[in-house]
């Protein structure tokens, strides 16, 4: 019998508008990359983002992240919960105002929806605020049929600027 565990890929999504929420997603991705269950395998460049949902608020900061994870995708998206309560995140209101949020959009090419998860992400396609972190790391990566380069370039990117042009920039210095 082999010992070895089996170790799956994930893409997750980070964002936040409270605070400062650079310093937020490079906890939360230290914190998982830290975890013996997750590995953080790549890191997008560092983006800004006009609100998305409900406008009448400041702008996001997001990235995405691949992990390499021997989680279940429950467990995965318990210790992503976990990492934003740890940090104080408060669900106050749909699409509102957030210190840090993270979800997972991919995990393996796993399709599945109930009660407390939906992967693929369920508006991920629709948001440009996504697609750009994620083709960054993740171009060829297929969600719903089509990869994630193709999405990306039907997508509306209008307000969306990009940061930094390194992807370390969640390393501590």
């Amino acid at each position: 019998m082999s010992s070895e565990v089996r170790r799956h890929r994930a893409a997750l999504g980070l964002g936040g508008n409270i605070g400062d929420p650079v310093a937020a997603m490079r906890q939360a991705l230290a914190g998982l990359d830290a975890r013996a269950d997750c590995r953080v395998t790549a890191v997008s460049r560092l983006y800004r983002t006009p609100p998305w949902g409900k406008t009448d608020q400041a702008w996001f900061f997001n990235a995405c992240a691949l992990i390499e994870t021997s989680l279940s995708p429950e467990e995965l998206l318990n210790a992503c919960l976990s990492m934003e309560w740890q940090m104080k995140r408060e669900r106050i209101e749909r699409w509102g105002p957030r210190t840090i949020d993270i979800d997972v959009l991919t995990y393996d090419d796993l399709v599945r929806t109930d009660a407390t998860l939906e992967i693929p992400h369920p508006r991920m396609t629709e948001r440009g605020f996504v697609l750009m972190p994620l083709a960054d790391i993740a171009p060829e990566a297929i969600v719903r049929g089509r990869a994630v380069s193709s999405w990306l370039a039907d997508a509306d990117i209008g307000g969306i600027e990009r940061v930094s042009d390194d992807d370390g920039w969640w390393r501590a210095d």
